[in-house]
């Protein structure tokens, strides 16, 4: 009979070469000691129809965020308001000095009190507050304009001055009402209520104005 030492050699034997295989089998399985990652290395699995994130995640969606487009911002507003002031001022004197009508002339006079009385005691404080400075120089678009009516005189000179004051009232009347509505610093809330009024009132003359010199004017 085998003694017991001699059976448990023999068992260790019989079970080692059945301990490489199973080892072997195990490593090379998916998942696997043999191809486990570190802690922290696992790239997360993306499932089907499901986009990865990325670095944009946690940004305000556009949908239902986006400002107003229509709504000019404060310091928009004062911008655009100073430029267009500038405009009409150079516009209003080739006024006083071409035309040979006395509407259009005491059109463009009070143009230049009014517009100039507004800048002065309010729309200049305000856009100091801002930060708004005052423009060096007409924009492209302006400049253009000006050198068009400056090579004009009489009644095509009146008629292209006509057109030019009707459209920038109307797309000033429509900027400071807006303004008017959402500007949430009382100061250029105020600005904008006066000049809706005044600009109001210059519209309407200016209208008037093409009525009497039968010149047609665009939605009018």
């Amino acid at each position: 009979m085998l003694s017991n030492r001699k059976c448990r050699q023999i068992l260790l034997c019989s079970l080692s070469p059945l301990l490489v295989v199973a080892t072997a089998i195990a490593q090379s399985a998916p998942g696997g000691s043999g191809s486990m990652q570190q802690p922290g290395s696992m790239q997360q699995q993306t499932m089907p129809g499901q986009q990865q994130s990325t670095s944009t995640m946690g940004m305000p969606s556009p949908n239902g965020t986006a400002p107003n487009p229509q709504v000019l911002d404060e310091q928009d507003f004062a911008r655009k308001a100073l430029q267009s002031d500038a405009a009409e001022l150079q516009l209003s004197q080739l006024a006083q000095e071409k035309s040979q009508s006395d509407d259009v002339k005491q059109f463009g006079n009070r143009i230049a009190q009014d517009d100039t009385q507004l800048r002065e005691k309010l729309l200049k404080p305000v856009a100091t507050q801002l930060g708004v400075k005052e423009p060096d120089k007409l924009s492209k678009k302006d400049k253009e304009l000006v050198a068009k009516l400056e090579s004009l005189s009489g009644p095509q000179f009146d008629e292209e001055y006509i057109k030019a004051m009707a459209k920038d009232h109307k797309q000033d009347l429509k900027d400071y009402k807006s303004e008017a509505q959402v500007a949430p610093d009382t100061n250029v809330r105020t600005v904008a209520e006066q000049g809706t009024k005044l600009i109001s009132q210059h519209l309407e003359l200016i209208q008037q104005i093409a009525q009497n010199h039968n010149v047609p004017l665009d939605g009018k």
